[in-house]
Order: structure tokens, then C-alpha cells, then sequence
């Protein structure tokens, strides 16, 4: 067997070694995922369905949950409203630097605009969710 073969060989099982744990660890992501969620309905549907104070606590477990998801949106679009407004920031540079005559730096704008557009849409697109009255 050549060097060519055996390197061929090497790569594929390389290659149908990765894909298959990622496809592995996606889909045990997805199974537990499914079993939180399973658990976490079944809990607030026994804390609804008790009388008083359990029903009040779990409407309270899901605004507050529903604060937390709204929080965490709008820091996703400003974290990555930022890094786009970096990277175009630097690929204007680079091109700059790269081809001084033409004004082909003026692409780094396309990539600005859209992390500029990304973090002004974290104040337009998500919602307040007020803190619940106590």
C-alpha cells in the first residue's frame, strides 16, 4: 500500500470519527435539553395546580425566568453587535494597509454597519419585561 493510500485512509476514518461524535454530542444535547424541559413543566404544572401559594410561586418562576430570557438576549446582541463593529473596524485597517490607492477598505464599512445595526437593534427588537410587583 502507498504513502497516498494510507494517508487517504487515515484521513477518512479521521473524518467519519468527527462526525460522528459531533453528531454523538448533538444529539445528547438535544435528549437532555428535552428531559429539563420535561421535569420543569411537570413541576410548574403540580405548583399550579396546588392551592394558595404554590399556584402564585410558580407564575412568579416563570416571569422571572421570562426577565432572565429578555436580559440575556439583549447582552447577546450587544456582545455581538461589538465584536461585528471590531472586526470591521480591523478589516478596514487591514485593507487599508493592504491597498493604499483603491478604496476597497471601504468594505470593513459593510461589516461596521451590521454590528452597529445589531446593537441598536438590542434596544429596538427586545421587549422590557417589567420586574413583577410585590
Amino acid at each position: 500500500m502507498g504513502a497516498d493510500v494510507a494517508v487517504f485512509v487515515f484521513l477518512s476514518i479521521g473524518a467519519l470519527a468527527l462526525f460522528s461524535m459531533i453528531s454523538v454530542a448533538t444529539w445528547s444535547g438535544a435528549r437532555q435539553k428535552e428531559r429539563e424541559a420535561y421535569y420543569k413543566n411537570d413541576m410548574l404544572k403540580k405548583l399550579a395546580e396546588s392551592q394558595g401559594a404554590g399556584a402564585a410561586s410558580a407564575l412568579e418562576l416563570l416571569r422571572e425566568e421570562a426577565i432572565i430570557g429578555s436580559v440575556r438576549t439583549k447582552q447577546g446582541l450587544k456582545i455581538a453587535g461589538l465584536v461585528c463593529f471590531a472586526a470591521g473596524l480591523g478589516v478596514l485597517i487591514f485593507l487599508r494597509a493592504m491597498v493604499p490607492d483603491e478604496p476597497v477598505y471601504l468594505c470593513g464599512l459593510i461589516v461596521m454597519l451590521v454590528g452597529a445595526a445589531l446593537y441598536g437593534g438590542s434596544y429596538v427588537v427586545t421587549v422590557p419585561v417589567e420586574a413583577p410587583s410585590k
